[in-house]
């Protein structure tokens, strides 16, 4: 990556024709960062206006979110560890938002199993996708000008969709 685009603290990231910047906080590991990066990456072709790290308003603070004209989330990320209280209370609570939960070089079962037994008994509206990025996930995906390369294909991912499709509420 070029020195220009990656700080001690701070990364400098392009995709899709779009620049952001994460900051990376003392207590945070790095890879949480390129997670965040690598949702935002993979997520921006369908959600344009996604922000990263933006309160709405709520108990929880997504990773990185895209958010509708009434700032109700149409898509939320989630980077790391998320502990199963919070994914039930995140998957009922917005039935009709797409989440995206990733994982550092992680088998996706053990939480493939707790995603579904979530989004089942919240009669979900919109997908749940978990991805896990592989460890080497800093040297495949970006290139040496900060560009992020890489799509659902060259990641471990799962969805569960929604048992009926349906029109978000008005």
């Amino acid at each position: 990556m070029a020195s220009d685009l990656h700080l001690r603290r701070k990364f400098t990231f392009l995709a899709h024709g779009q620049k952001a910047v994460f900051i990376k906080k003392p207590i945070e590991r790095t890879e949480h960062v390129l997670m965040k990066a690598f949702l935002w990456a993979l997520y921006l072709p369908r959600y344009p206006n996604l922000r990263i790290e933006v309160a709405i308003g709520k108990r929880y603070k997504p990773d990185v979110v895209a958010l509708d004209s009434d700032d109700t989330p149409l898509f939320w990320g989630e980077a790391g560890r998320v502990g199963a209280r919070k994914m039930r209370t995140l998957v009922s609570r917005y039935r009709y938002t797409h989440f995206a939960f990733a994982k550092w070089d992680a088998r996706l079962s053990p939480y493939g199993r707790q995603v579904e037994k979530a989004a089942v008994a919240a009669s979900r509206r919109a997908p749940v996708d978990l991805i896990s990025f592989p460890v080497d996930s800093n040297k495949r995906f970006i290139d040496h000008q900060g560009r992020l390369l890489l799509d659902l294909a060259d990641v471990t991912w799962q969805q569960f969709a929604p048992e009926a499709s349906a029109e978000r509420p008005h």
